[in-house]
């Protein structure tokens, strides 16, 4: 099975989308309390980061 970059970031990209929905959904019904937004702010940042990575797939 060979690994290319596209697949790579693939991969990168979906962990980072269920981490981020992960994370987010820790904030919103575990921690109601302050932590609940460092949770949601952090889940937003690996939202960002894979909606990153899935537009720079077909560019590198």
């Amino acid at each position: 099975m060979g690994m290319n970059k596209n697949t790579v970031l693939g991969w990168a990209t979906l962990i980072m989308i269920i981490m981020g929905f992960t994370l987010i959904g820790l904030g919103v019904y575990r921690y109601a309390d302050t932590a609940g937004w460092g949770f949601g702010a952090v889940g937003v940042g690996f939202l960002a980061n894979a909606w990153v990575f899935s537009s720079l797939k077909g560019r590198l």
